[in-house]
């Protein structure tokens, strides 16, 4: 038989106070009311020894709320490189004493709908929905019985819900300038997008948009065009390999930004197969930060997406959210943007000006 569960009663009796004494000093009111502080000591003393843990769902009846999330995400929770933003909430749910219930759809429309209902039969006090990969959604009608945020997702139509997403404008303003520091002017092509912003995979990629309009930035001010883009319709290693070789079929670049280093791994392979050398040839950086990135040689510099750091920022929202009025939710979202730090490693070399 398992132990049965201390109650209030139990560290009433063994204070020698009344369950009402017991629970005011319990729920830090004891001062408030002008309890002794030896009545006060000897309940928490109970308590300890007892180890008295109160009744979340007592408490959640009383106070109106069951201090919990609901993280619904499609493919995050089985997805290595995606997964840190899990962590990042988990850890910042547990520092307000919060529990996360975590749901993954798969894509399945359905399965989400499902889920949503089932996070709001609990009673959550507030949900986010997750995208693996920065991306416009339909928001669910469901969304708006409580409060919620999107995380790694923009919504398609208009929506009062803020979203937290990584910062790939400033991502690609930074790749960029990598480049122009190290002394890089000509021969600077753009593998997987570009060199017109209209130039990217179809199916609405927001990495794609917003990468190519940062790079394109930074390189107009420094009164500098990419030499070349070249578009396909994946980000996989494949399609890296077939751009740079056709690429190198043509001409010798003197840099190459990949936009993602799944991109990256196929442009080594291709450079290689050709003869030549990363950095003193061929100057390379990418995006992302997968673990390839660091395992590659040169290894490779990069600019991370960091997701641990999302999943924090989102629960710091949703927190917001759940603090605040939500009677005028007539409003466009906020949009949060967590910086994407560089990885600076060893696929830059420095050219003559």
């Amino acid at each position: 038989m398992s132990p049965r569960r201390v109650t209030l009663a139990d560290v009433a009796k063994t204070a020698g106070v009344s369950p009402t004494t017991a629970s005011l000093v319990l729920s830090g009111r004891g001062r408030e009311l002008r309890i002794s502080q030896d009545v006060e000591q000897r309940v928490l003393k109970a308590a300890a020894e007892l180890q008295y843990r109160p009744n979340i769902v007592s408490v959640g009846l009383r106070t109106g709320t069951t201090r919990t999330i609901g993280f619904i995400s499609d493919t995050v929770a089985t997805t290595r490189l995606a997964g840190d933003m899990i962590k990042g909430a988990l850890e910042a749910a547990r520092e307000r004493g919060f529990m996360l219930f975590i749901g993954e759809t798969e894509g399945d429309a359905e399965l989400e709908r499902l889920l949503l209902q089932a996070m709001h039969d609990r009673q959550v006090d507030g949900i986010i929905l997750a995208s693996m990969y920065t991306r416009t959604i339909k928001v669910p009608k469901a969304m708006a019985a409580a409060p919620a945020v999107l995380l790694n997702a923009l919504p398609k139509q208009p929506s009062p819900l803020p979203s937290v997403i990584p910062d790939e404008i400033e991502a690609g303003r930074v790749a960029a300038r990598a480049l122009l520091d190290a002394g890089h002017r000509e021969g600077i092509h753009l593998i997987g997008a570009g060199p017109a912003r209209r130039n990217v995979p179809a199916g609405g990629s927001v990495a794609a948009v917003e990468r190519l309009i940062g790079i394109r930035e930074v390189l107009a001010e420094a009164g500098v065009k990419p030499a070349g883009g070249h578009v396909c319709p994946d980000w996989q290693p494949e399609y890296g390999l077939a751009l740079t070789r056709a690429l190198l079929e043509k001409e010798r670049p003197q840099a190459l930004i990949c936009f993602n280093d799944r991109l990256a791994l196929g442009a080594y392979q291709a450079l290689d197969d050709f003869g030549l050398k990363v950095p003193g040839d061929v100057s390379v950086v990418s995006f992302d930060d997968h673990p390839i990135a660091s395992w590659m040689r040169p290894q490779l510099t990069t600019v991370a997406l960091p997701h641990y750091e999302l999943g924090r920022k989102a629960v710091d929202v949703l927190f917001t959210e759940i603090g605040r009025d939500r009677e005028d939710d007539g409003g466009q979202g906020e949009v949060h943007r967590v910086p994407m730090p560089i990885r600076v490693r060893e696929s830059i070399a420095s050219r003559g000006a």
